[in-house]
């Protein structure tokens, strides 16, 4: 047999025992990191949006993609430890909710890639540089817009025209709201009343401390911050506002679950399930560096008739008019 054909079919039989030994091997299964401030019990709808963005792409946990979940339970200082144990998990991937986690995440790593999900002002917070180009190993889907506020502001004066002084309840330090609170100042002044910031701390938030100061101040309706913590307590923060028969309108839309009054803002299991493209994209290889930062273009309007029932208020119709959904 001619020397160059033995060379040929030698060098096809490796070849061929290459592939065959290459398919034999088990393809390595994708795993995830989920980091969340809340607890699981508190919002089971978007974990469940996360599922079906996932579920949407191809991706069936267990079978070709594996989470390991991380809650803090509504103790932020726990982000850090929790972010780091993922690291040692050697996760793919970490999707990190609201900008507490995105932040614990980014502390913990600079190499693995970190997908961001309903976080306040990125970039004010100094999670990326810019939301065309983020800049490291950090992208994802941002909750705040600049407009939102000032909206929030405009629809409670509407709905409370004779009240001036109105509250906004935030966490104090919360990155979530910083510059949310800026923009509501800012909204205040040009509508001409008066807003008082009510911060509790981070280490063991008085909410009923906060309702006294309230009342202290004579505040006439309520603006509830981002901030993942607070959302941990809203149980409490609706309690109290029904006995004080405070209106309130709320910037994350769980607490409509729990029978807030009125929200206005993004759509929050929408954010979830949109993060779900931004993990296949990076696990098909694309950089968070260069992935866009996405903001919110559509804003709902939700308003709880039942509510507004208990704490003896009436809605006027060009507010009810104009709200998506209308819980009664």
């Amino acid at each position: 047999m001619n020397h160059k054909v033995i060379l040929f079919l030698l060098a096809a039989s490796v070849l061929i025992c290459f592939h065959l030994a290459e398919a034999q091997q088990p393809k390595k299964i994708p795993r995830i990191g989920y980091l969340v401030t809340s607890s699981p019990s508190l919002n089971p709808s978007l974990r469940e949006a996360f599922h079906q963005g996932l579920r949407d792409l191809g991706y069936l946990e267990g079978k070709n993609i594996l989470i390991e979940y991380k809650y803090a339970d509504g103790k932020p200082e726990r982000l850090a430890e929790l972010a780091e144990e993922l690291v040692r998990l050697k996760v793919d991937l970490i999707v990190a909710a609201a900008s507490t986690g995105a932040r614990a995440a980014k502390r913990a790593t600079t190499t693995i890639p970190i997908v961001m999900v309903n976080a306040g002002d990125p970039i004010s917070s100094g999670l990326i540089a810019s939301l065309a180009r983020p800049g490291g190993n950090i992208t994802g889907l941002a909750s705040y817009s600049p407009e939102l506020t000032g909206k929030r502001l405009e629809l409670l004066k509407e709905v409370v025209p004779k009240v001036s002084r109105f509250a906004y309840l935030t966490i104090d330090d919360s990155p979530s709201d910083r510059s949310s609170l800026l923009d509501t100042q800012a909204a205040a002044k040009a509508l001409a009343v008066q807003l008082q910031v009510v911060s509790v701390k981070t280490s063991n938030p008085d909410i009923d401390g906060a309702f006294r100061v309230m009342a202290k101040q004579r505040s006439g309706a309520l603006i509830t911050g981002g901030s993942p913590l607070l959302n941990f307590h809203r149980k409490r923060v609706l309690a109290l506002a029904e006995q004080a028969k405070i209106p309130a309108i709320h910037s994350v839309v769980l607490w409509m679950d729990d029978g807030g009054l009125m929200y206005y803002g993004a759509n929050a299991p929408d954010l979830y399930r949109r993060a779900a493209t931004y993990v296949d994209k990076i696990l098909k290889g694309a950089k968070p560096a260069e992935l866009p930062v996405e903001q919110p273009t559509r804003f709902e309007l939700i308003i709880n008739l039942k509510t507004a029932k208990q704490i003896g208020l009436t809605i006027p119709p060009n507010v009810l008019a104009r709200a998506d959904k209308v819980i009664r």
